[in-house]
Parts: structure tokens; sequence; C-alpha cells
């Protein structure tokens, strides 16, 4: 059977159809662009820089970040380690990082890494553990607790750490000591493990850090 169509309906259908392949072809490539959209990997920290790696892996928290710092920080979101962080750079002193990063703990509820790049190679050592004297540590890369007038907690973080916890003080103020080393990756990696259980921790220059016990003793 032929069929026929009246030359009415011959042109509808073209229009629609240039219209409707438009808005597909709009869609994909939407829908392309942000499927190959990647996030870049965090640039590292200048020599003498500090860098503040805040998590947040959601909208919400990186929109939630913008609104209690103030516009003049550049921020950056970027990969670190396996997530998603905002990264703050500029700071040329560890005390001004640890300054805000306490902020943004205090006001946004998001964990904050503190990374720099060494001034100078620490020499490696073949042991895991450094040893410690009552008195300043020496170079090196010190994972301090801010135990909040709570020093109970130094059991826990001694359980989660597999190691014994050191009280000390820095910048006129004390901390539990998690971890003293001279390989940086190890502080960072200690510092992510705290920082994922709740913990409020830095990472401070050991030659600023003033040993007042090597092991707090715990009941």
């Amino acid at each position: 059977m032929r069929l026929t169509v009246s030359p009415k309906l011959q042109t509808i259908p073209i229009a629609l159809a240039v219209s409707i392949c438009s808005g597909t072809i709009g869609f994909v490539n939407m829908t392309t662009t942000l499927a190959t959209e990647k996030i870049p990997v965090c640039r590292g920290p200048r020599a003498g820089e500090y860098l503040l790696l805040v998590s947040s892996p959601t909208k919400d928290n990186r929109t939630q970040l913008r609104q209690v710092l103030p516009p003049r920080l550049k921020l950056n979101v970027c990969k670190y380690l396996s997530g998603t962080v905002t990264r703050i750079g500029g700071f040329a002193r560890i005390d001004d990082a640890n300054r805000w990063a306490r902020y943004i703990r205090d006001s946004a509820g998001l964990n904050a890494t503190i990374t720099t790049r060494p001034g100078n190679r620490v020499a490696r050592t073949t042991t895991k553990k450094v040893s410690y004297k009552p008195r300043q540590l020496g170079e090196g890369f010190a994972v301090l607790v801010d135990y909040r007038n709570r020093p109970q907690i130094a059991s826990s973080v001694r359980k989660l750490i597999k190691s014994d916890v050191g009280f000390v003080s820095y910048g006129q103020r004390p901390y539990l000591l998690a971890a003293y080393t001279n390989e940086q990756k190890e502080a960072y990696s200690t510092l992510q493990k705290l920082s994922d259980k709740g913990y409020f921790a830095i990472i401070a220059d050991s030659r600023k850090v003033m040993l007042l016990r090597p092991a707090v003793r715990l009941p």
C-alpha cells in the first residue's frame, strides 16, 4: 500500500527535527563537558610556603568555607591523596597556618591539613622512632593534637596511632605529641589519620616544639 503525505505535514517534521536535533546535540555536549570535567591534583607549596588543604568533598562544604573566609584568600579546589580539598596558600609562617586551620575548624567544622616543603633535607634514619629528650626537639616534623583540656583522649590517640603519646609545648600551649619524624610523608599520613577521626591535629616544625614528657602516663 502506498502512503501519501500532504505538503503541509511535510514541512513541519523538518522544522521539528532541526529543533530537536539541535537540542539533543546541545544536551550531549553539556553532558560530555560535565563528564570530562576533572578536578586537578593540588599543586605543591613553594619553598618556604605553608598550605592549608581543607577537606571539602561536597559543594555545600566549599560554599560554607567561602562564607567564613575573607575574599582576599585565594581558594582552589583540587585533589589531595584520595579526597577533594580546598587549597589555601600564601602562608609564610606555620603559626599563621595553624591559626587559620583552627578558625576553619571552629567556624565551618572542616578539618585542614597543613603542608610545606622542607627547606633543608633532614638526614634519613633507619629507625622508625626518633629518640626523645627532655628538651627542645631537633629538625623534623611533629604531629601535635590539641586535646582541649581533655588529657584523657591521649588513650584513644595512642590506640589509633599504635604508639606512645608524648606531652609537649608549642607556641606556649600544651599539646599531645602523636608523632615526631623526619619523614614528611609519614607525618602527613599520621595527620590524615587523626583528622579523619575528628581530632584537631597540626604539623609543626619540631625545632619549635619543647618536649615535656616522652610518654603520657595512662591508667
